[in-house]
């Protein structure tokens, strides 16, 4: 066969290619989507953090090792009452392109910067994706959850973004609506999802959070073959609790996200269970999917009994960002083992049970 000229190929590679429908003219943005790998064992940052962080870092790292996964990590020593983020640790990251994080305590008030904030700012890591799932074999009010919540995450109220104006008057920005709009049609039609929500107060926010639907709006109209919805989020909420089944993806502003991921956590076991990531267009930070009580308490730490099935499980999605499908599905499926025979649990599932003791059972569930 005739060798391919030089100037096809960097056409072929340079062009993405259409969406169905769409013509040649449409092309895709792709923002979150696999490449091939070579198999080379990667450096991965590791941020043990504060509170029960080093206990959980410390099991996935024990589970690494055991299924001889291809990384190795850089530890660095943060924590969530330092001034800012080291930055040899943002060399780390830009380094190595992944991080895995523990729990960063955030001071109450007294004007402390989060350093969670820093890191996503620091990096542009625009995106926040949970997944709220059922784990099989662990009892909740409702089944067939299984919600993508993707949100905006370095700006509006939740971001620090804020300036006082005139004393007495703090104005809070918003303007990266539309690349979240896109990560999340773009990771709904990756993923074979069918449904994307965008939750708002635009009847309140005319302006902020109508320019974030009028741009849900305008990239829905490019994936025709997904279906699309708005909802209030108080209303999101209500109906969160009452009938989840009903969401699929769903793409929010950062301060409903936050909110809203954590009311999902509640639905499907907690926060112990729930896995998450930040993602942006270099850079991407592996951490437990809900923020709520992602250090735990002084009990916790003191008894050893922290759960770590959420990090374990965003570990297994930080395997499949790093192109090595088939040690996540090893991870992910010893994991989802120990939780359904139900022998070994932590106190929030139920159980009694040790961190190291969930760790050595998920390593004997190992294939």
């Amino acid at each position: 066969m005739a060798r391919r000229s030089a100037p096809l190929l960097r056409r072929l590679v340079s062009s993405p290619p259409p969406l169905p429908g769409h013509g040649a003219a449409a092309r895709r943005t792709v923002t979150y989507m696999p490449r091939p790998g070579d198999g080379t064992p990667r450096p991965v940052t590791l941020i043990p953090g504060d509170g029960i962080g080093p206990l959980v870092t410390g099991s996935v790292q024990q589970v690494m090792d055991a299924m001889h996964a291809p990384v190795y990590f850089e530890t660095y020593d943060v924590h969530g009452d330092m001034p800012s983020v080291p930055p040899a640790v943002i060399d780390s990251i830009r380094r190595n392109k992944v991080c895995l994080k523990g729990g960063l305590a955030t001071p109450v008030g007294g004007g402390v910067s989060s350093l969670n904030m820093q890191l996503r700012k620091e990096l542009d890591l625009y995106a926040s994706l949970v997944n709220c799932a059922n784990v099989p074999g662990l009892p909740t009010r409702h089944k067939n959850v299984d919600i993508v919540v993707i949100r905006e995450n370095t700006e509006g109220e939740y971001s620090g973004l804020e300036h006082e104006v005139v004393p007495g008057v703090v104005e809070s920005l918003k303007f990266c609506s539309e690349r979240i709009a896109k990560y999340a049609f773009e990771y709904a039609y990756l993923n074979y999802r069918k449904k994307v929500t965008a939750v708002h107060k635009a009847n309140i926010m005319k302006l902020a959070d109508g320019l974030f639907l009028e741009s849900c709006r305008e990239v829905a109209s490019k994936y025709p073959g997904i279906e699309y919805n708005e909802i209030i989020v108080d209303n999101c909420c209500m109906q969160l609790v009452s009938k989840p089944e009903q969401f699929d993806v769903m793409v929010t502003p950062n301060l409903y996200g936050n909110l809203v991921a954590n009311t999902a956590a509640g639905l499907v076991g907690g926060t112990g269970v729930m896995p998450g990531g930040n993602v942006g267009q270099d850079h991407a930070i592996f951490e437990q999917g809900a923020s709520a009580g992602n250090v735990g308490n002084d009990n916790l730490v003191e008894q050893k009994k922290a759960n770590p099935v959420a990090l374990l499980l965003s570990s297994a999605m930080m395997l499949r960002h790093l192109q090595f499908p088939s040690f996540a599905d090893r991870l992910e499926t010893a994991v989802k083992r120990v939780v359904a025979e139900g022998k070994y649990r932590t106190k929030d599932l139920g159980g009694t049970s040790t961190t190291q003791e969930v760790t050595d059972a998920v390593i004997a569930n190992l294939d």
